[in-house]
């Protein structure tokens, strides 16, 4: 496997998007008042966040591509896009059928939105693998609170979908890293980790009734969290990875 498979990313996410999944059809589809006022504010707040035009990332990823010579990956962007705004969308049409109010603003929002138009590609990819590795646990929490068929299949499809992301978006990421000195490639992970870890707390006090619901405590979500970006993004996952453009293979640890 070379350094990052922009071919193969680019059928899946061309696959997606004409297949797209919605799930299986015929689920009951009923919400108990205290489901709704448990989750509500909480599913409101993520939908806002998943609901965004791209523009800053799609910028970001044509001026990369452009003096990378990698045409395939402003696609590839693209479509990772597209795919986010059908999960903006699928949460709605849900949110609207049960009546659960749709936000317009969420100072969590716009700081993310803030911070992702800050520089480039690899630091806009580090804010959005971040909220998408957060995501995973979030939806894998809410799943577990209850019992509407409807809502637990969507959020498994969008786990789903967030995990290929992920894949995409820590390849790139282990790449771009690869490209700088071994002396800092330890430092860049640590300072990704640091960010996730602050992230994470801020969700888990805007999200703690939810989380709590599913088991979860201020620690073992964090730890939760990181897990999954060690388990993405660490330096110990990785032997040699290789950089952008070049043809050695990345090797996982056995």
């Amino acid at each position: 496997m070379s350094a990052v498979d922009f071919d193969i990313w680019l059928n899946h996410f061309e696959h997606h998007d004409q297949h797209p999944n919605a799930g299986p059809a015929g689920l009951t589809d009923v919400l108990r008042p205290h489901e709704h006022r448990l989750i509500a504010g909480s599913v409101a707040t993520f939908q806002l966040g998943e609901d965004s035009d791209g523009r800053a990332l799609m910028q970001a990823a044509q001026h990369f591509a452009g003096a990378r010579r990698i045409p395939a990956l402003a696609r590839i962007v693209e479509l990772l896009i597209r795919e986010e705004r059908r999960h903006a969308a699928m949460l709605g049409v849900f949110m609207d059928d049960h009546h659960i109010v749709r936000k317009r603003g969420d100072w969590t929002d716009r700081v993310f939105r803030l911070l992702r138009r800050l520089a480039g590609l690899e630091l806009y990819l580090h804010v959005l693998v971040s909220a998408e590795l957060i995501g995973i646990v979030y939806y894998r929490a809410l799943e577990s609170v209850t019992n509407c068929q409807r809502l637990r299949a969507l959020c498994r499809v969008l786990v789903a979908d967030e995990l290929a992301h992920v894949g995409f978006e820590s390849q790139l990421l282990l790449a771009l890293r690869a490209d700088r000195t071994p002396a800092l490639q330890t430092p860049m992970y640590l300072a990704h980790r640091a960010f996730l870890t602050g992230t994470a707390l801020v969700v888990w006090m805007t999200h703690r009734p939810v989380l709590r619901r599913a088991g979860y405590g201020a620690r073992s979500f964090l730890r939760a969290c990181r897990w999954q970006c060690t388990f993405h993004l660490g330096p110990l996952n990785v032997r040699r990875a290789a950089p952008l453009g070049s043809t050695p293979r990345v090797e996982l640890l056995k």
